[in-house]
């Protein structure tokens, strides 16, 4: 009896053991099986959908600027002259619109991505907040053509004055910044960001 139960133990301990093994060989065949199906590769794709969503974020700002105008005009009288003199106050946005990117606009060689912007614009034509247009001063009766006169003269004063060659190039420097930034949060390692000449 005594030798029975000796020999019931170790053959309840032969089969924890290898029922042990059985398990310990089942999870490193497991293993091996998800190891064998991972993949390493330096390149990264694109899909025409990511291109397109990134097309689409449309409008991209990468230089405001702030500006005021002060303009008049004088209107000869027999008596006395009339004067108007008002300033107008806006904020250039200049930018790029994804919209007219060329069909090759991104192109991926492993882990670097070549970029082709196009140019630098003035994002909004209606840059003149005419709610805050202030009369400076005011003789005289006017007329809406004359008022409209002087807004325009401020207009191109205020673009003439903003959209220079050096702010042009201020804007692609940040341009070539953020775009950067966005391409690395894809994983590229060398992003290549161009501009029309």
């Amino acid at each position: 009896m005594i030798i029975l139960k000796k020999l019931y133990k170790k053959v309840i301990w032969l089969a924890i053991l290898l029922i042990v093994i059985v398990l310990v060989f089942f999870f490193i065949k497991k293993a091996s099986v998800f190891s064998s199906r991972i993949k390493h590769t330096e390149t990264i794709e694109l899909s025409p959908a990511e291109i397109q969503a990134i097309r689409e974020i449309g409008e991209w700002e990468f230089l405001s600027l702030p500006t005021e105008e002060l303009v008049d005009t004088i209107r000869k009288g027999f008596f006395m002259d009339d004067r108007l003199v008002r300033i107008y106050y806006g904020t250039l946005r200049l930018g790029i619109d994804l919209k007219q990117t060329s069909a090759d606009w991104i192109k991926t060689q492993g882990d670097t991505v070549i970029v082709k912007l196009p140019p630098i614009i003035l994002l909004e034509k209606n840059f003149i907040n005419e709610a805050e247009t202030k009369a400076f001063y005011e003789s005289g009766v006017w007329s809406e053509s004359a008022k409209q006169t002087l807004y325009y003269k401020a207009y191109n004063s205020m673009k003439r004055r903003c959209m220079t060659e050096e702010n042009k190039k201020i804007a692609e420097t940040n341009a070539i910044v953020q775009v950067s930034a966005l391409f690395r949060s894809f994983g590229f390692k060398e992003i290549i960001v161009s501009f029309p000449k």
